[in-house]
């Protein structure tokens, strides 16, 4: 299979066979991603998460801290991303009644030749697996729902925002 349009499919050689997208002549720019997902639960779950009664302890502290670890450790994860120094990690987390569960935010920086798109979005996939796993005695049924990139901003291609569950570039 030979790829007749490298800029869409970039980790495709020619001869149809993966391979890590060469970066090395981008110039480095600042970088910023936000990815967002949710885990809906039983509202007994998330009461107990909300007042720290799980036996593993505060689940909320746990998951924040494994979506940050996450982040870094985005290469070792995923096959074809680039190693990335990251300057800023944030992952937050909001018990919403109204799903009920979790509400997860991560926002990835770094000053690179690559963006933290993958970064960012494995940071709320773990910190939504590590509540699954924390709180999975009380609830097996628990569903992670809604993981996606909300935002990105720098690169050659510029800047991407979700809005309403539409994909807008602006």
């Amino acid at each position: 299979m030979t790829d007749k349009r490298p800029e869409l499919l970039s980790h495709i050689a020619a001869d149809g066979s993966a391979r890590m997208v060469d970066v090395s002549a981008k110039p480095e720019t600042a970088r910023f991603a936000r990815a967002t997902g949710a885990i809906v639960m039983a509202p007994s779950t998330l009461a107990a998460i909300a007042a720290n009664a799980l036996a593993k302890g505060d689940v909320l502290a746990v998951a924040r801290l494994a979506g940050i670890m996450a982040a870094k450790r985005t290469a070792d994860l995923i096959p074809l991303c680039h190693p990335i120094a990251l300057t800023d990690v944030a992952v937050t987390l909001e018990p919403d009644d109204s799903l009920p569960g979790v509400r997860v935010e991560a926002v990835v920086r770094t000053v690179g030749k690559t963006g933290v798109e993958m970064e960012a979005l494995t940071a709320v996939s773990v910190a939504l697996l590590t509540i699954y796993d924390m709180a999975k005695a009380m609830d097996r049924s628990m569903t992670i729902t809604d993981l996606s990139l909300a935002e990105k901003m720098g690169g050659a291609s510029g800047a991407f925002a979700r809005v309403d569950g539409a994909r807008v570039a602006p």
